[in-house]
Protein backbone atom coordinates (compact mmCIF):
# COMPACT_ATOMS: atom_id res chain seq x y z
CA UNK A 1 0.00 0.00 0.00
CA UNK A 2 2.25 2.75 -1.23
CA UNK A 3 -0.44 5.18 -2.25
CA UNK A 4 -3.42 6.00 -0.12
CA UNK A 5 -5.79 7.59 -2.61
CA UNK A 6 -6.13 8.26 -6.29
CA UNK A 7 -6.31 12.02 -5.83
CA UNK A 8 -4.76 13.96 -8.67
CA UNK A 9 -1.77 16.08 -7.77
CA UNK A 10 -2.40 19.74 -8.54
CA UNK A 11 -0.45 22.86 -7.63
CA UNK A 12 -2.22 25.07 -5.12
CA UNK A 13 -3.66 28.35 -6.28
CA UNK A 14 -5.48 31.00 -4.23
CA UNK A 15 -8.64 30.57 -6.28
CA UNK A 16 -8.72 26.84 -5.63
CA UNK A 17 -8.55 27.04 -1.86
CA UNK A 18 -11.74 26.21 0.00
CA UNK A 19 -13.13 28.95 2.27
CA UNK A 20 -11.64 28.91 5.75
CA UNK A 21 -8.61 26.82 4.73
CA UNK A 22 -5.30 28.62 4.78
CA UNK A 23 -3.09 27.39 1.95
CA UNK A 24 -0.23 25.23 3.20
CA UNK A 25 1.72 22.29 1.88
CA UNK A 26 0.66 18.84 3.01
CA UNK A 27 1.91 18.22 6.56
CA UNK A 28 2.43 14.44 6.42
CA UNK A 29 4.67 12.18 4.31
CA UNK A 30 3.76 10.18 1.25
CA UNK A 31 2.78 6.58 2.04
CA UNK A 32 5.83 4.68 0.81
CA UNK A 33 7.75 1.67 2.09
CA UNK A 34 9.79 4.14 4.17
CA UNK A 35 6.59 5.30 5.87
CA UNK A 36 5.61 1.80 6.97
CA UNK A 37 9.12 0.80 8.05
CA UNK A 38 9.54 3.90 10.24
CA UNK A 39 5.98 3.55 11.55
CA UNK A 40 6.63 -0.03 12.73
CA UNK A 41 9.97 1.03 14.23
CA UNK A 42 8.25 3.87 16.09
CA UNK A 43 5.64 1.50 17.48
CA UNK A 44 8.40 -0.81 18.68
CA UNK A 45 10.11 2.13 20.39
CA UNK A 46 6.77 3.13 21.87
CA UNK A 47 6.52 -0.25 23.58
CA UNK A 48 10.13 -0.65 24.73
CA UNK A 49 10.73 3.01 25.64
CA UNK A 50 7.55 3.15 27.74
CA UNK A 51 8.75 0.08 29.67
CA UNK A 52 12.30 1.43 29.93
CA UNK A 53 11.24 4.85 31.24
CA UNK A 54 8.90 3.27 33.75
CA UNK A 55 11.72 1.05 35.02
CA UNK A 56 14.63 3.51 34.96
CA UNK A 57 13.19 6.91 35.96
CA UNK A 58 11.45 5.79 39.11
CA UNK A 59 8.54 8.15 38.47
CA UNK A 60 5.90 5.46 38.30
CA UNK A 61 3.55 4.92 35.40
CA UNK A 62 1.62 8.13 36.11
CA UNK A 63 4.75 10.28 36.40
CA UNK A 64 6.22 8.92 33.17
CA UNK A 65 2.88 9.47 31.44
CA UNK A 66 2.76 13.13 32.49
CA UNK A 67 6.39 13.71 31.45
CA UNK A 68 5.97 12.14 28.01
CA UNK A 69 2.65 13.91 27.45
CA UNK A 70 4.33 17.25 28.17
CA UNK A 71 7.14 16.46 25.71
CA UNK A 72 4.59 15.42 23.10
CA UNK A 73 2.67 18.67 23.57
CA UNK A 74 5.84 20.69 22.94
CA UNK A 75 6.71 18.73 19.79
CA UNK A 76 3.15 19.00 18.47
CA UNK A 77 3.26 22.77 18.92
CA UNK A 78 6.39 22.81 16.76
CA UNK A 79 4.72 20.46 14.23
CA UNK A 80 1.64 22.67 13.95
CA UNK A 81 3.78 25.76 13.49
CA UNK A 82 5.65 24.31 10.52
CA UNK A 83 4.27 25.23 7.10
CA UNK A 84 5.05 21.87 5.45
CA UNK A 85 6.12 18.32 6.21
CA UNK A 86 9.45 18.20 8.08
CA UNK A 87 10.67 14.59 8.56
CA UNK A 88 12.51 15.22 11.85
CA UNK A 89 9.63 16.99 13.57
CA UNK A 90 6.93 14.72 12.15
CA UNK A 91 8.56 11.41 13.09
CA UNK A 92 9.58 12.69 16.53
CA UNK A 93 5.90 13.46 17.10
CA UNK A 94 4.95 9.95 15.94
CA UNK A 95 7.53 8.32 18.23
CA UNK A 96 6.32 10.33 21.22
CA UNK A 97 2.65 9.77 20.46
CA UNK A 98 3.41 6.06 20.23
CA UNK A 99 4.82 6.17 23.76
CA UNK A 100 1.93 8.25 25.09
CA UNK A 101 -0.67 6.02 23.43
CA UNK A 102 0.97 2.99 25.02
CA UNK A 103 1.03 4.68 28.43
CA UNK A 104 -2.66 5.64 28.22
CA UNK A 105 -3.61 2.02 27.68
CA UNK A 106 -1.18 0.79 30.35
CA UNK A 107 -2.52 3.28 32.89
CA UNK A 108 -6.08 2.11 32.36
CA UNK A 109 -5.05 -1.54 32.69
CA UNK A 110 -2.40 -1.41 35.43
CA UNK A 111 -3.41 1.60 37.55
CA UNK A 112 -7.18 1.60 37.16
CA UNK A 113 -7.84 -2.09 36.63
CA UNK A 114 -9.88 -1.54 33.47
CA UNK A 115 -10.29 -4.85 31.61
CA UNK A 116 -8.62 -5.00 28.20
CA UNK A 117 -11.94 -5.87 26.58
CA UNK A 118 -13.39 -2.63 27.94
CA UNK A 119 -10.44 -0.40 27.01
CA UNK A 120 -10.24 -1.92 23.52
CA UNK A 121 -13.94 -1.29 22.98
CA UNK A 122 -13.76 2.27 24.33
CA UNK A 123 -10.75 3.18 22.20
CA UNK A 124 -12.44 1.72 19.11
CA UNK A 125 -15.59 3.78 19.78
CA UNK A 126 -13.60 6.97 20.42
CA UNK A 127 -11.58 6.45 17.23
CA UNK A 128 -14.80 5.90 15.28
CA UNK A 129 -16.17 9.17 16.70
CA UNK A 130 -13.01 11.03 15.69
CA UNK A 131 -13.26 9.66 12.14
CA UNK A 132 -16.98 10.49 11.95
CA UNK A 133 -16.54 14.09 13.09
CA UNK A 134 -13.45 14.49 10.90
CA UNK A 135 -15.30 13.27 7.80
CA UNK A 136 -18.42 15.34 8.46
CA UNK A 137 -16.36 18.48 8.90
CA UNK A 138 -13.80 17.93 6.13
CA UNK A 139 -15.48 15.40 3.78
CA UNK A 140 -12.29 13.34 3.64
CA UNK A 141 -10.09 11.18 5.84
CA UNK A 142 -7.26 11.16 3.31
CA UNK A 143 -3.79 11.96 4.58
CA UNK A 144 -3.08 13.56 1.20
CA UNK A 145 -5.12 16.55 2.34
CA UNK A 146 -3.61 17.43 5.72
CA UNK A 147 -3.16 21.07 4.71
CA UNK A 148 -5.16 23.02 7.29
CA UNK A 149 -5.09 23.43 11.06
CA UNK A 150 -8.43 21.64 11.37
CA UNK A 151 -7.41 18.59 9.35
CA UNK A 152 -4.09 18.34 11.11
CA UNK A 153 -5.82 18.41 14.50
CA UNK A 154 -8.12 15.55 13.50
CA UNK A 155 -5.17 13.66 12.05
CA UNK A 156 -3.07 13.70 15.22
CA UNK A 157 -6.08 12.93 17.41
CA UNK A 158 -6.80 9.90 15.22
CA UNK A 159 -3.14 8.82 15.35
CA UNK A 160 -3.16 9.00 19.17
CA UNK A 161 -6.17 6.73 19.46
CA UNK A 162 -4.87 4.28 16.85
CA UNK A 163 -1.86 3.76 19.10
CA UNK A 164 -4.01 3.40 22.22
CA UNK A 165 -6.37 1.01 20.42
CA UNK A 166 -3.51 -0.99 18.92
CA UNK A 167 -1.90 -1.34 22.35
CA UNK A 168 -5.06 -2.52 24.08
CA UNK A 169 -6.11 -4.83 21.23
CA UNK A 170 -2.61 -6.29 20.96
CA UNK A 171 -2.42 -6.95 24.70
CA UNK A 172 -5.91 -8.47 24.59
CA UNK A 173 -4.95 -10.89 21.81
CA UNK A 174 -1.69 -11.81 23.54
CA UNK A 175 -3.46 -12.36 26.85
CA UNK A 176 -6.41 -14.34 25.52
CA UNK A 177 -4.56 -16.45 22.94
CA UNK A 178 -1.20 -16.74 24.78
CA UNK A 179 0.65 -17.11 21.49
CA UNK A 180 4.00 -15.69 22.49
CA UNK A 181 5.75 -12.64 21.05
CA UNK A 182 7.09 -14.13 17.83
CA UNK A 183 3.89 -15.89 16.82
CA UNK A 184 1.89 -12.75 17.66
CA UNK A 185 4.16 -10.69 15.39
CA UNK A 186 3.60 -13.14 12.52
CA UNK A 187 -0.15 -13.08 13.15
CA UNK A 188 -0.37 -9.29 12.95
CA UNK A 189 1.93 -9.21 9.91
CA UNK A 190 -0.43 -11.62 8.16
CA UNK A 191 -3.39 -9.42 9.11
CA UNK A 192 -1.67 -6.42 7.51
CA UNK A 193 -0.89 -8.50 4.42
CA UNK A 194 -4.58 -9.47 4.23
CA UNK A 195 -5.55 -5.77 4.28
CA UNK A 196 -3.06 -5.10 1.47
CA UNK A 197 -4.52 -7.93 -0.61
CA UNK A 198 -8.06 -6.72 0.08
CA UNK A 199 -7.06 -3.25 -1.14
CA UNK A 200 -5.03 -4.25 -4.19
CA UNK A 201 -7.07 -7.24 -5.38
CA UNK A 202 -10.55 -6.81 -3.94
CA UNK A 203 -10.97 -3.07 -4.10
CA UNK A 204 -11.11 -2.25 -0.38
CA UNK A 205 -11.28 1.55 -0.02
CA UNK A 206 -7.76 2.99 0.03
CA UNK A 207 -8.37 5.35 2.93
CA UNK A 208 -9.85 2.66 5.16
CA UNK A 209 -7.10 0.22 4.11
CA UNK A 210 -4.55 2.75 5.28
CA UNK A 211 -6.15 3.36 8.68
CA UNK A 212 -6.78 -0.35 9.37
CA UNK A 213 -3.14 -1.12 8.57
CA UNK A 214 -2.10 1.86 10.71
CA UNK A 215 -3.87 0.36 13.73
CA UNK A 216 -2.47 -3.14 13.10
CA UNK A 217 1.15 -1.94 12.87
CA UNK A 218 0.95 -0.97 16.55
CA UNK A 219 0.58 -4.52 17.96
CA UNK A 220 3.01 -5.76 15.29
CA UNK A 221 5.71 -3.36 16.47
CA UNK A 222 4.94 -4.09 20.12
CA UNK A 223 5.26 -7.84 19.57
CA UNK A 224 8.63 -7.36 17.86
CA UNK A 225 9.79 -5.03 20.64
CA UNK A 226 8.75 -7.44 23.39
CA UNK A 227 10.36 -10.37 21.57
CA UNK A 228 13.68 -8.54 21.37
CA UNK A 229 13.66 -6.94 24.83
CA UNK A 230 12.10 -9.49 27.17
CA UNK A 231 14.26 -12.13 28.92
CA UNK A 232 14.61 -15.57 27.36
CA UNK A 233 12.70 -17.20 30.21
CA UNK A 234 9.75 -15.01 29.19
CA UNK A 235 9.96 -15.95 25.52
CA UNK A 236 12.17 -13.08 24.31
CA UNK A 237 15.76 -12.68 23.14
CA UNK A 238 16.83 -10.84 26.28
CA UNK A 239 18.32 -7.71 24.68
CA UNK A 240 16.63 -5.50 27.26
CA UNK A 241 14.56 -2.36 26.80
CA UNK A 242 17.57 -0.02 26.70
CA UNK A 243 19.45 -1.85 23.94
CA UNK A 244 16.28 -2.43 21.91
CA UNK A 245 15.16 1.19 22.21
CA UNK A 246 18.57 2.61 21.30
CA UNK A 247 18.93 0.21 18.37
CA UNK A 248 15.57 1.10 16.86
CA UNK A 249 16.00 4.82 17.53
CA UNK A 250 19.32 4.71 15.66
CA UNK A 251 17.66 3.08 12.64
CA UNK A 252 14.79 5.60 12.75
CA UNK A 253 17.27 8.49 12.92
CA UNK A 254 19.20 7.14 9.94
CA UNK A 255 16.04 6.77 7.82
CA UNK A 256 14.71 10.19 8.81
CA UNK A 257 18.00 11.87 7.90
CA UNK A 258 17.94 10.03 4.57
CA UNK A 259 14.40 11.20 3.84
CA UNK A 260 15.21 14.77 4.88
CA UNK A 261 18.06 14.82 2.36
CA UNK A 262 16.41 12.97 -0.53
CA UNK A 263 12.80 14.18 0.01
CA UNK A 264 11.57 10.84 -1.33
CA UNK A 265 8.45 10.98 0.82
CA UNK A 266 7.36 14.57 0.17
CA UNK A 267 3.87 15.02 -1.27
CA UNK A 268 3.79 17.83 -3.79
CA UNK A 269 1.41 20.71 -3.15
CA UNK A 270 -2.09 19.84 -4.30
CA UNK A 271 -5.69 20.89 -4.00
CA UNK A 272 -7.43 18.88 -1.29
CA UNK A 273 -10.49 17.05 -2.58
CA UNK A 274 -13.08 14.87 -0.95
CA UNK A 275 -12.01 11.24 -0.81
CA UNK A 276 -14.22 8.29 0.16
Amino acid sequence: MTSETSETSTVHSPAAASPGHRLRLNKVPEVTVYFWVIKVLCTTVGETAADMLNEKLGLGLTGVSLLMSALLAVVLVVQFRTSAYRPGVYWLAVALISIVGTLISDNLTDNMGVPLTTSTTVFAVVLAIVFTVWYRRERTLSIHGIDSMSRESYYWLAVLFTFALGTAAGDLVAERMDLGYWVSAVLFALAIAAVAVAHLALGLNAVWSFWIAYVLTRPLGASVGDYLSQPSRGGGLGLGTVVTSVLFLAVILGLVVYLAVTRKDVIEARVSRSAG
